[in-house]
């Protein structure tokens, strides 16, 4: 064999060994396509940063708890009932309020009233609060938050951002509270129980439809 055939026969061995390494190289390694990211439609994506706000502040300080949660619903659109589930008086989960981004003072108390429960705040330190609002002339719910049993209690409200004692909401006049264990009728420095909160006909429905919701879809882990 001359020498310009040994040559081509190394050439030709050469290409076949670098041919055959390119396609091993390629086999069970070959690289995946990216996945195409799932792109949540806005209501979903409320329900997705609620989880996410739950989760992280799960460990947090109860006051850093009530600010967060606080702020999270206060972002979002006040609607009346009538308009946005066409009933008088509807009162949505959590859930079904982030989904259709907005809800009535109701809606915006007991939503905070249910994420704080799920952040380990107790219940016994949560009351939802009616009141007369001497700014809207009618009558309007809040969450009212007491850190003792006797103490002044802090109010979370859709209408202001900041939470302050109630002796500094003077627009605001106590009516009556409740919350998991009772209902008291309420005033500025004090407050009577007067039973239990299963009396309450749309918070008895409002917690069982929560319940049944976080059943079919519980917090993410």
């Amino acid at each position: 064999m001359n020498f310009i055939t040994k040559f081509a026969s190394l050439l030709i061995s050469s290409c076949l060994i670098v041919l055959i390494l390119l396609f091993m190289s390629g086999c069970g390694a070959k690289k995946k396509a990216p996945e195409e990211a799932v792109e949540l439609d806005p209501g979903q994506q409320r329900v997705a940063d609620w989880h996410s706000l739950m989760r992280e502040k799960s460990g947090a300080p109860e006051m850093e708890k009530l600010e967060s949660v606080n702020s999270f619903f206060n972002k979002l659109v006040f609607v009346d009932d009538l308009y946005h589930w066409g009933k008088e008086d509807y009162w949505a989960t959590p859930r079904e309020m982030l989904i259709s981004n907005g809800g009535d003072c109701e809606d915006f108390a007991t939503a905070k009233y249910f994420t704080l429960r799920n952040l380990a705040v107790p219940d016994e330190k949560m009351r939802l609060t009616y009141v007369k609002s001497l700014k809207l002339k009618q009558p309007h719910m809040v969450l009212s938050f007491y850190q003792e049993p006797t103490a002044e209690p802090l109010v979370l409200d859709s209408l202001i951002d900041a939470i302050l004692f109630a002796s500094e909401r003077t627009d605001l006049i106590p009516i009556y509270s409740f919350n998991g264990q009772g209902y008291w009728l309420t005033r500025k420095q004090s407050s009577e129980r007067l039973g239990k909160s299963d009396r309450l006909s749309l918070w008895n429905e409002l917690r069982q439809r929560f319940n049944q919701e976080a059943i079919a879809a519980p917090l993410p882990q």
